[in-house]
C-alpha cells in the first residue's frame, strides 16, 4: 500500500523540525523528532554512534560553539520500508559562525508511534568529494 500524502508531509516536516529545534537550542524537545532510543550515527565524523535522547543532548552540548549556527535540510526522498516504517534521505547544510559551511546526507529510518512519526535511526554522512569520488584520479 502506498504511503499516504499526509504521511509524506508529516515525515518531511519532522525532518525539517530537527534543524529548528537544534538552532533554537530547544534540545529538550528532541522527543518530538526522535524515539527515546534513537541511534544517531556520527561515525563519519569520528564520533561513533550516540544512543538515546540524553546522550544526543550531551553530545550537542559538548560541541558547544563548534555546532553550526544554522541547519538547513532539503531534497527529502521517502521510501516505504514496511508497515509503520519508512526510510528517508535528505541533504543537510550546516552554516558555521564564521560563515563556512558543510554538506551532509542524512539517512533516516522512521517509525510511526502513538505521537506520530519519529526518527529511530539517523546516519550522518559528510559530503567531502564531488560526485562521491567518481572520476577522481588517485
Amino acid at each position: 500500500m502506498a504511503l499516504a500524502l499526509e504521511d509524506r508531509l508529516a515525515v518531511t516536516e519532522l525532518i525539517a523540525l530537527h534543524g529548528h529545534l537544534v538552532d533554537d537550542g530547544d534540545l529538550d524537545r528532541s522527543h518530538e523528532v526522535f524515539t527515546s532510543d534513537v541511534v544517531y550515527d556520527l561515525s563519519d565524523f569520528g564520533q561513533g554512534e550516540v544512543a538515546g535522547l540524553a546522550a544526543l543532548k550531551e553530545a550537542a552540548l559538548a560541541l558547544g560553539a563548534k555546532n553550526p549556527v544554522a541547519h538547513h535540510v532539503t531534497n527529502v526522498v521517502i521510501e516505504e520500508a514496511a508497515d509503520d516504517r519508512v526510510r528517508a534521505r535528505s541533504k543537510g547544510l550546516g552554516i558555521m559562525a564564521d560563515g563556512s559551511c558543510g554538506s551532509v546526507t542524512y539517512e533516516d529510518e522512521l517509525v510511526r508511534v502513538a505521537a506520530g512519526w519519529r526518527i529511530c535511526r539517523r546516519k550522518v554522512i559528510a559530503r567531502r568529494v564531488p560526485l562521491s569520488g567518481l572520476g577522481q584520479e588517485a
